[in-house]
């Protein structure tokens, strides 16, 4: 997880600054790009907790990540943490099951982007930028799919939403329509 909330750029800015294979938009922020939700990175914390109703992504120092429904599994400001990312709605609930209900969903499509956990403990960064899913629609898609889910997490969509994966041949690149403060990244060790 990166933060620079004096120097928000499009997802495809922040690739020269991290040398990552993948990047992908963090979680919720306001106009003057303040993170909401809790944001981790080499163990600096930004924002206020979520409670409850939100998700984590959560790294340990010792690189163990899992994302966490935080009704299941509370944040603990004592816990040891090098990064950590919040957000909501939690679209996969432990195990498999559906997070997001019809009733609790307005309905409105957009560009989505999830970070999840599969049963084997490998973690998915989904991007669905076409901007046709409803959160229900996507919750009920992931928890239906063939990928194995057992929790998946709704990071900040719409004009947020936005993916860069480095390949062989060329780069993936869905960029986000706005600039953002905070990403989430993956590098090779």
């Amino acid at each position: 997880m990166h933060y620079n909330p004096d120097e928000p750029q499009p997802v495809s800015g922040w690739v020269g600054k991290l040398r990552a294979t993948v990047v992908v938009n963090g979680n919720y922020f306001t106009t003057e790009n303040t993170t909401t939700g809790l944001l981790i990175s080499d163990g600096v914390r930004w924002g206020t907790p979520y409670g409850s109703f939100a998700g984590m992504l959560a790294v340990t120092p010792a690189g163990s990540t899992t994302v966490r429904w935080l009704s299941d599994q509370p944040y603990d400001p004592a816990e040891p943490l090098a990064y950590a990312i919040q957000s909501f709605p939690v679209l996969v609930k432990p195990g498999g099951i559906l997070g997001f209900p019809a009733d609790a969903d307005d309905g409105s499509p957009a560009r989505r982007t999830v970070v999840a956990e599969d049963f084997q403990g490998s973690i998915l960064l989904i991007v669905a930028p076409h901007g046709k899913l409803s959160l229900h629609g996507l919750s009920l898609f992931l928890t239906n799919s063939d990928l194995g889910i057992h929790t998946a997490l709704n990071l900040d969509g719409g004009t947020s939403t936005g993916l860069w994966l480095n390949t062989e041949k060329e780069p993936v690149v869905i960029d986000s329509l706005v600039a953002v403060p905070s990403v989430l990244s993956v590098s090779r060790r």
